[in-house]
């Protein structure tokens, strides 16, 4: 029979898991072809990539292609974005790899052990929003939900549409010579709309292919993102 304290506690994880399914925690890998730290991070991709409590995503940026050999899936709009998030954050400096998590912290992609912290922080905290996003063929809809959300902000409605997994084959520059996997590779940004967070509200956008999709419900001027679900 099962005693009180046993229950409870039972409950506990029920109640974290079922939150962490509805919430994941987003973590965006900054990375490039062109840089011969990155691979270790890149490596842990795809084990975030492997999580249901994880939405991972590898935004490759152009900023390494100079130094011999072009990122084939770099894109300008990663490094505004990374760009983005370190005038938010109050630094100078771009690196790779960096993971950004929730669009808040910030680590060395390699750093496991701070990943694994921040992450386990957030999915343990109190949910803000709750969004969910369904397809049917190229359309998705997307219902937003305040849940406890700071008054007079409003809020980007994000798709993102990825490949599970890309190959490169390096010829030149750092890692010439390597035969690369790279997991959640980002391949296009949409915004479906902006909301007020004040009361639930609904937002359809179109996707591009077959590609999956993930929703970020996040602060406008790259803040933090308080709600996030991939596409059913």
């Amino acid at each position: 029979m099962f005693k009180p304290a046993a229950i409870a506690l039972a409950t506990m994880l029920l109640a974290s898991t079922a939150h962490a399914d509805s919430d994941p925690v987003v973590v965006e890998l900054f990375t490039s072809q062109g840089c011969s730290s990155c691979p270790p991070a890149d490596r842990i991709m795809h084990e975030l990539a492997q999580r249901d409590d994880v939405i991972g995503l590898a935004l490759h940026v152009d900023y390494w292609d100079y130094i011999g050999w072009k990122d084939e899936y770099a894109n300008p709009d990663h490094t505004l974005r990374q760009r983005a998030y370190a005038r938010e954050g109050g630094r100078s400096m771009i690196y790779t790899p960096q993971m950004v998590i929730n669009g808040q912290q910030d680590v060395v992609g390699a750093k496991e052990h701070d990943l694994e912290r921040i992450i386990n922080a957030h999915l343990t905290a109190a949910p803000e929003a709750e969004v969910r996003a369904v397809r049917a063929g190229d359309e998705i809809t997307v219902d937003v939900m305040p849940v406890e959300l700071p008054e007079g902000q409003s809020y980007d409605v994000r798709v993102v549409q990825y490949s599970p997994m890309r190959h490169a084959s390096i010829r030149r520059g750092e890692l010439a010579g390597h035969e690369l996997d790279y997991a959640n590779v980002v391949e296009g940004w949409q915004l479906a709309g902006q909301w007020d967070g004040v009361a639930p509200q609904q937002f359809t956008a179109t996707l591009s292919g077959d590609l999956p999709a993930v929703v970020l419900i996040q602060r406008i001027g790259h803040g933090p993102i308080v709600a996030a679900a991939h596409v059913k």
